[in-house]
Formats: C-alpha cells, structure tokens, sequence
C-alpha cells in the first residue's frame, strides 16, 4: 500500500521523484548528524586540550595553569567575537576544552610518552650517536643526572633530544652514576652498540681513573670502544681561570659586596647612578660556577669605575677610594677586563645547540692564534684592538706607551696561552681527521698518518681508509661535487659519497659527526629544570619533571589528532 502510494504520487524515473528522495537523504543526513557531531566537537575540543597543554608545558607553566589559560580565553573571547552570528556556538567550544589542573597532567604525561616513542624509534634508525652527561641537585636536593644524545642518521643530518634525566637519590659516585644508566640502558632496550662516544664535564665521579663513570664503562662489556671527551667550554673556563690578578678581584668583590650588601648603600648608589645619568643602574655580582660572570662583572666595574669613586668618596671608604687612584692598580683592572671578554667572546661562541666538535675545535683554535697575536701586539705595544680599557686607562693617566711593564702582561697571556695547549691536548689525534674530513682535497694530505688516527679513532681498518682516501683523491666527479657544499657543512660533501664505493670514509664521516663537543645541552636543561621545578612546585615527582622538561625542549611534535582518538573524548563541564 505504501509502495502504491509512492508510485503514484512520485512516479518513478519523474522529477517529483528524484526531488521527494533528495529531501528524504537530506533528513536522513541531519539525523545521522545529531549523533556524529557530538562526537567531532569533543574530539576538536580534545585535541584543543593537547595542544593548550603542551604550550603550557613549553612555557614551563604549572599545571594548574591550564584553568586560568582557559579563564582568560574566555574573558577575550567574549570580547573578541562579540557581534559574531555564531558567538554562542564559539563560545560553547571554548567551554568544551578540557583544561583542569588533573586534566592538563595527564595531557602532559601523554604527550611526553608519545615524544619519548618517537625518540626511541629515531634511536633505531640511527646509524651512530654519542651521548653527553652532567648531574645537578634540583630543589629538594636530589642529584639529576641529565643525558643527552646526538643521533646521526644514513643522510648525515644530525639531531639532538634530551634522553633522559635520572634521579641519584642516594650517593653520586662513579658507581652510582653508571648503575642508574646501565638500568635505564637495559629497561629502554638502547642500542649501546651505535654509541660511539661521551663528553662529560671534569668531575672526579665522571672522569676517575679506576671508579669514575668513563673508567666503569669502558670496563664493562655492555659498552663498546667508546671516545671519551671533557667538556670544551668546561676547559676553555678552567683554562681562563689561570689568570687570577686576585689583588684586583678581591678589591673589586669586596667594594660590590659594600655597595649591595646594605639596602641602604644600594638605594644611596642606585640613585647617585641615576644623577649621574649613567648607563646602568646596578653593579653586577659575580659567582665562579657561571662561565661569563667575572667577564661581565669586571666590564660592568670598569664602565661604572669614575660613579663609584665618586660615591666612594662621599661615603668616606677612605682605604677603597686609594685604591682605585693607584695607577698600577687601575692599569691591571683595565687588562683583566680586556683579557677576560676575549674569553667571555669565546665562549659565547662556544655555546648553542647543533654546535659539533667541528665547529668548536676551530673556535678554540682560532682563540689560540689570537693569543699568539695579542701577545705581539703587546710587545709591540699595540694596545688598540684588543686592550681598549687599558689604552684609555694609560691615556687618562697621561703615561706613555714605553712606560708601560710590558713584561706584567705578556706573562699573563701566554700563561693562557700555554693553559689552552695543556687542556686541550685530547683533541690532537681527533684534529687531523677532522681538518681531513672537512678538505678531504687539500694539497698536502698526509695519507698514512690519516689512516692511522682514523683506525685509532674509530677502529675501521687502516688499509681501507688508506686506499679510499687514495681513491677519492683521484675521483674526479666527487671533486667536482665537493665545491657544491656549503663552507663549514663537512657532512653535505660525505652524504653524496657512495656507501659501497667508500664504506669506511663514510663511516668515519658518520662518527665525527656525532660527536658532542661540550655539556652545553645538559647545563641549558638545569636552567630550564631550575624553572619548572621551583620552590613553588617543590613536590613535583621525578616522572612529571622528566616529561615536563622533555615537552619544554624537544623538538619533537606531538601527535594530537592520534592521541586524540585514543583518549576518552569528553566535553568539559
């Protein structure tokens, strides 16, 4: 009868007919959609939570955070879309984003293991990576042991992600170090057969002869023959530091320590600052474990020296005032200041993310021919370009250049100098192959010796690195190809080697390439710890610390719309 019906009030293969089933899909749809868009809008709400969530966490915010993230969004949004035919429904969708202080952790507990995943699948593909260590107390006094790793895959590109922070909740000796990471190593399943070696910072539980971490490693079975290096920037500060001149330090720290150790005199100096119209408004403290301190605490002195003599005489420091109106005493401040931000310029250079042993051995040697010429110009009293602050101070005191001990001061620099070569002498056989690997078509390319300290390096035959370095010589279109590379980038020239043709140079160039020249990571990762894990988040366990820090740094994106659809989607209430 219904059929009967339809056949003659819409007769088939009839316009009335295609129109009237046209409509009835159209409802068909819109009841479909009552029950399917329900589930978009909290998926799209979900996936808003994750990506709130991990800015929050690459802010470094708390948790708790996210309440107040969403509160604000809501005040602007109010604002912001008012006169918008759909405000209620944008406003609605705001108020669906889950973004509770329970919410917004188990957002980041996920996220931090889906980072940590792609890590671990990046580790597999990875042809070789090495891996840097440093250790620090956080906030309630447990030692993190930080561990970075450098990974190098089959195209030469490289990258770098923190691995993991480890809790030493007991002692922190050598022993302590290595069981926390051989249990880390064995849970994780790492592929320590890739690794190829660890830089550290100097410390007796690090680089111990027979107990330090190096040493237990290089015992144990678990570990391949691995390259151990101390941190660059660490030797560079430490080579620094022979230069002491601690009459002028201890004249310097203890009139700073005057001046701000009392409100009173820091309120008295901040304002005889602003009435001189001087550039800063505060002196600067100065502490050894920072790397620029003593540079920019000397620098600052030195700019604001004629405001605190001034200040000094006001304040009747009879004894300091002298002191800073001895010639001799001012002509070894304006050389410590100079020498200093020498340092202090390289080891700005030193530092970055991405920077490989490459790059920072060419720093520290460049540093060293800079040495040499600073001591020339002295001795050719030159004191122009590199001694500004003493050029001026023997200006302002009317003296002549040949009345200046010239002797004093060359001792100091070539007592750096002489500092650097002692330091830095385990970069020597490490030097030749990378001079090598970034001009395999020099002029001069000692062949055998190469051959040599790539064997000693890397444990890859002798004679065929020799006759592939032979080989390549003589390659006419890899020559070719090797002015096509960028200036600096050695590892754009050995991706277009063949693997079959050069097996073992490009292994070699592979190894080098992961190498980590400093803890420079480890030391950034303790500043940002430092935030996450402050007096105010004191109680923060180990494993939220680890995933927060991993979201704050990682250059890793997590995958929203995939952990979306694993979650529970449910609007907020």
């Amino acid at each position: 009868m219904h059929a009967g019906k339809y056949e003659k009030e819409y007769p088939a293969k009839t316009p009335l007919r295609a129109a009237r089933l046209k409509e009835l899909k159209a409802r068909l749809s819109e009841q479909q959609a009552q029950f399917t868009r329900p589930n978009e809008q909290s998926k799209a709400a979900t996936i808003a939570s994750y990506r709130a969530s991990h800015i929050l966490a690459k802010h470094k915010k708390p948790f708790k955070d996210g309440e107040a993230w969403k509160e604000g969004f809501l005040e602007a949004a109010d604002s912001l879309f008012d006169g918008f035919k759909n405000k209620t429904e944008i406003m609605k969708a705001i108020k669906d984003v889950q973004m509770s202080r329970n919410t917004t952790t188990k957002r980041c507990e996920v996220m931090a293991v889906d980072v940590e995943e792609q890590l671990r699948k990046d580790i597999d593909a990875c042809e070789c990576f090495s891996l840097q260590f440093d250790e620090l107390t956080d906030m309630v006094d447990v030692a993190q042991l930080c561990v970075f790793i450098r990974m190098v895959f089959e195209d030469m590109s490289a990258r770098e992600e923190l691995l993991t922070m480890l809790p030493l909740k007991g002692q922190t000796r050598g022993e302590d170090i290595f069981n926390a990471f051989m249990t880390f190593a064995r849970e994780t399943k790492l592929p320590l057969f890739k690794l190829i070696s660890i830089t550290t910072d100097g410390a007796p539980a690090m680089i111990g002869r027979t107990n330090g971490f190096i040493a237990l490693c290089k015992q144990s079975e678990s570990f391949p023959d691995i390259l151990n290096y101390h941190c660059i920037i660490h030797q560079q500060a430490l080579s620094g530091k022979i230069v002491q001149m601690k009459d002028v330090m201890d004249i310097c720290m203890k009139i700073v320590c005057s001046v701000r150790a009392r409100s009173l005199q820091r309120r008295l100096f901040r304002a005889h600052l602003e009435e001189s119209d001087a550039e800063h408004t505060e002196l600067l403290l100065h502490t050894d474990v920072r790397w620029l301190s003593r540079g920019k605490f000397l620098a600052r002195f030195t700019e604001l020296l004629p405001e605190i003599k001034e200040f000094l005489k006001l304040s009747k420091h009879a004894d300091y005032h002298d002191k800073l109106n001895d010639h001799q005493w001012l002509l070894d401040l304006s050389f410590l200041t100079d020498l200093t931000h020498e340092l202090n310029l390289l080891n700005v250079d030193l530092e970055g993310k991405d920077k490989d042993v490459v790059q920072m051995m060419s720093s520290v040697n460049t540093f060293k021919s800079k040495l040499q010429l600073m001591s020339r110009r002295l001795q050719q009293r030159d004191l122009h370009t590199n001694f500004p602050n003493m050029h001026a101070e023997l200006q302002s005191q009317g003296k002549r250049l040949t009345q200046l001990d010239i002797d004093r001061y060359m001792e100091h620099v070539q007592n750096v100098s002489s500092e650097f070569e002692r330091r830095f002498t385990d970069f020597a056989t490490l030097e030749p192959v990378a001079t090598y690997m970034c001009n395999p078509f020099g002029a001069n390319v000692a062949v055998r010796d190469i051959a040599d300290k790539v064997k000693s390096l890397f444990d890859l035959e002798r004679d065929a690195i020799e006759n592939e370095i032979l080989k390549l010589q003589k390659d006419i279109v890899m020559k070719a190809k090797s002015t096509s590379a960028p200036p600096g980038k050695h590892a754009a020239f050995w991706e277009l080697l063949l693997d079959e043709k050069y097996p073992n140079l490009r292994r070699c160039a592979l190894n080098l390439t992961a190498l980590f020249g400093s803890t420079y990571l480890c030391e950034c990762a303790f500043s940002h710890m430092k935030i996450i894990k402050s007096k105010y988040r004191s109680t923060m366990t180990d494993d939220h610390l680890v995933a927060c820090l991993r979201l704050a740094i990682s250059t890793y994106t997590p995958a929203y719309e995939k952990l979306a659809s694993s979650s529970q989607c449910q609007v907020s209430h």
